[in-house]
């Protein structure tokens, strides 16, 4: 059986009462009284009513949804950045559309072409580790459409943007790792294009010089795409195990599980002798083995700045022409 759907319409004439007055009614408006409110609101439970969002949309020339464009839903600090984002956009009556790109540019392009052909009103949105053209973003802000990036953001383009403080995350990591008397440190990250790969990597650099240790390119290894699959890991680790070294500092929740998993598989390899630390948001790490160090990033709380900073933007009646990079500190939780 079909619901039927009711309009204000509907209501007004089973009333007699104007369109307009349901209308207030219905948003609670301090122009109706009490006694019209409670009949209206009461007759619209009765029927079952529900405001058409396309309508309301049209009218108000907004669709209330915002798109988040993220690698993967899966990966622990994006899943909880998502929760920060959700906490914040319902609280504000928007709707939020998720989409994968899965560190493809041709996916991250088709998806934010959607969503913004779609008519959402804003959109949050990580880079992919393939994207090096920002071009297509940069005309999109320039038609006054909201983007703000987090995490992974954009050197060139005037924005808001979101991050953590990835170098004293990664310098944090290696004076862990001095304390723990490890000298040869060796360090695993995504791609070269990405700025959470060169920050995470300058604090690494930092760690190493502030404790009077060599910087060692042989033992910095890139994985293009930051760990999704678990081939370009195993080539990082067949190579790292040609070099003597005693820690790891690694720079994402893929990248680590990753190593632990290759490294398992190899009789030569010795585990147990080599201290691992890493970004990861996983509420587990300590189920690990071995269980690593944690440099944690405030995913949630992240979210909902994202959040605030584009519903702001989006409700602004005036262009904003100021931008704001809001750098959250990380947490190392040892083992």
């Amino acid at each position: 059986m079909a619901f039927e759907n009711y309009t204000i319409k509907d209501i007004a004439k089973a009333l007699n009462l104007s369109t307009s007055t349901v209308s207030r009614a219905l948003r609670d408006s301090y122009e109706i009284s009490a006694d019209t409110k409670k009949m209206v609101l009461e007759y619209a439970e009765k029927i079952n009513y529900r405001a058409n969002p396309i309508a309301r949309s049209l009218k108000e020339r907004k669709s209330y949804s915002i798109g988040v464009i993220v690698t993967e839903i899966a990966n622990n600090f994006f899943s909880q950045v998502i929760e920060g984002i959700e906490s914040v956009a319902y609280s504000r009556n928007y709707q939020v559309v998720i989409s994968q790109m899965h560190e493809s540019f041709e996916r991250e392009r088709s998806n934010v072409e959607y969503l913004y052909s779609r008519s959402t009103d804003g959109l949050l949105i990580a880079l992919s580790s393939e994207t090096t053209d920002l071009s297509y973003l940069g005309q999109l802000m320039n038609k006054g459409f909201p983007i703000v990036f987090f995490d992974r953001v954009p050197n060139d383009l005037r924005c808001h943007k979101v991050i953590a403080d990835n170098r004293q995350g990664g310098f944090d990591a290696v004076q862990y790792l001095v304390r723990k008397g490890k000298r040869k440190i060796a360090h695993l990250t995504g791609t070269k294009k990405l700025s959470i790969t060169r920050e995470r990597l300058e604090g690494y650099k930092m760690g190493l010089e502030a404790n009077g240790l060599p910087y060692r390119p042989e033992l910095v290894k890139h994985c293009e795409y930051g760990g999704l699959h678990q081939d370009e890991i195993e080539r990082a680790v067949t190579e790292l195990l040609q070099e003597e070294y005693d820690a790891i500092f690694i720079s994402g929740d893929k990248l680590s599980m990753g190593y632990l998993q290759a490294m398992k598989t190899r009789p030569e390899a010795n585990l147990a002798k080599i201290e691992v630390t890493g970004f990861t948001n996983s509420k587990v790490v300590n189920l690990f083995s071995p269980p690593i160090t944690a440099v944690r990033q405030p995913a949630f709380e992240m979210g909902e700045k994202a959040a605030e900073l584009l519903i702001q933007q989006i409700e602004s009646k005036q262009l904003i022409e100021e931008f704001e990079t809001i750098v959250f500190p990380t947490t190392l939780v040892e083992r």
